[in-house]
């Protein structure tokens, strides 16, 4: 993952996957992520897809150094978020707990007495998995299981210093 896919945040900003298309000859007004006003009139664009998944922390500070020494770049902090990029159409927004109660309509789960979700980082090698596994443990993780290998899958999960669960995957592709 060294420098492979990072995205500074000019570039995400100036990502047309990352602001809305209007649909049909609607003429709306867009604000970019960097706040910049824009009109724009585009026949049969669609509204691109991206993905933000909100995460709640205790220790925002302690999160942040945690996703630093993955690797993973951040865009658009402030006291009580921070949203680390994952790739150009996906990002995980860490809130420290109190905010992202204020968003939730349930209690704020405890990660490590439940599991919401598993979130899965597909990447391109068995050493790319590894390499993340290992900085993920180095940084304060705790190994979840035991590495799987069925098939042309090979995944390494582990639980960042929160306790959400995490895993690294690789889709080998078979010989012949």
């Amino acid at each position: 993952m060294p420098g492979a896919g990072r995205l500074s945040p000019a570039r995400i900003v100036k990502s047309p996957a990352l602001r809305y298309k209007p649909r049909r000859s609607a003429v709306r007004r867009i604000v970019d992520m960097a706040g910049r006003e824009a009109t724009t009139s585009e026949k049969g664009t669609e509204m691109s897809h991206t993905l933000f998944v909100n995460m709640p922390v205790k220790d925002l500070d302690r999160s942040k150094k945690f996703f630093t020494e993955l690797g993973f770049d951040f865009f658009g902090m402030t006291d009580d978020i921070a949203s680390v990029v994952i790739s150009e159409r996906t990002q995980v927004m860490l809130l420290a707990e109190p905010t992202f109660a204020g968003y939730s309509r349930n209690p704020v789960a405890d990660p490590a007495e439940t599991t919401e979700v598993i979130l899965v980082l597909g990447l391109d090698s068995p050493a790319e998995v590894d390499e993340l596994f290992d900085k993920a443990v180095a940084a304060g993780a705790t190994p979840v299981g035991e590495p799987l290998t069925e098939g042309p899958r090979y995944q390494r999960g582990f639980a960042d210093p929160d306790g959400h669960q995490w895993s690294a995957l690789c889709l080998i592709n078979p010989a012949g």
